[in-house]
């Protein structure tokens, strides 16, 4: 190594081989950590709390995003100077962008979430794909809702692509996982919630719902599996099941998109015209 040059940590490190382990669900439930990939996910994992433990980054991506070394730094987490190729042993991307975080778990005992009386939230009942839940996730704190449930039927909240695809919101909004979906619609409409199912055969129609004033209370919409939809005995146990109206000629809607409609209409008949902003706002 050139005289002055930094110093990387090894591959053969403890520590890079720990990391690179929680490219896999059993390793990251006995730790209870995930990986948080790309500097949009490290600068939300280092500005919440105390979650982000380890970065490990090139030499390039420290000066690129100096920045966000330091609100690591500030943080409590030990940064890890590496070459590139340890980057991509350690990251499940196919061009990683040379910052990846461990991160302790920070889903929400779904208790909490009941106690906080939310009044929009999406419930993933049996979503299976991690780059829709993350989606989904997404779209859920673009809309302003107040919390997200993963039940036991769905995919793991800290697979990589899951958290990719929430581009950061994973971290910011409470999220509960692993409930029953039984207990998740039981407990919501104990607390006050209406509890909507999305189904593309669903006999009420989400433009009427909109019209007759019905969607300004306390509203769970509830997203069932991207291939077959929600199964009959979940749909029954929803207040009422709701079509995404086809106005065109495409057979339907993917899960992201009707996840999306679906949050936005709540978000604007509880919102009115008041508290919105737009992506162009200063």
């Amino acid at each position: 190594m050139p005289a002055g040059a930094p110093e990387l940590i090894s591959p053969r490190s403890p520590r890079v081989s720990a990391a690179r382990r929680l490219a896999k669900r059993n390793f990251r439930s006995k730790e209870r950590l995930f990986l948080a990939e790309g500097p949009q996910a490290v600068r939300e994992a280092a500005a919440y709390g105390s979650t982000l433990v380890e970065l490990f980054t090139t030499v390039e991506a420290a000066e690129r995003y100096a920045d966000i070394i330091g609100e690591a730094r500030a943080a409590g987490a030990r940064v890890h100077l590496a070459d590139e190729q340890v980057i991509a042993d350690i990251s499940t991307t196919v061009t990683p962008q040379g910052l990846v975080g461990v991160c302790r778990f920070i889903d929400t005992p779904f208790d909490e979430i009941l106690a906080a009386r939310p009044r929009l939230v999406a419930v993933l009942a049996h979503v299976r794909d991690p780059g829709n839940a993350g989606t989904v996730l997404r779209c859920a704190d673009a809309a302003g809702a107040e919390a997200v449930v993963l039940t036991d039927a769905s995919v793991d909240l800290y697979n990589p692509k899951a958290v990719r695809a929430s581009v950061g919101s994973l971290f910011h909004l409470p999220v509960a996982v692993g409930v029953p979906v039984e207990r998740a619609m039981a407990g919501l409409r104990d607390a006050g919630v209406r509890i909507l199912a999305a189904d593309g055969a669903g006999d009420r129609d989400l433009d009427d719902e909109l019209d007759k004033g019905t969607m300004g209370g306390p509203t769970a919409w509830v997203f069932g599996n991207e291939a077959w939809g929600l199964p009959e005995e979940t749909r029954a146990l929803a207040d009422a099941v709701v079509r995404v109206p086809i106005h065109g000629k495409a057979e339907s809607l993917n899960l992201a998109t009707a996840a999306a409609v679906c949050l936005y209409a709540s978000a604007r008949a509880q919102r009115g015209t008041a508290g919105c902003r737009t992506v162009t706002e200063s």
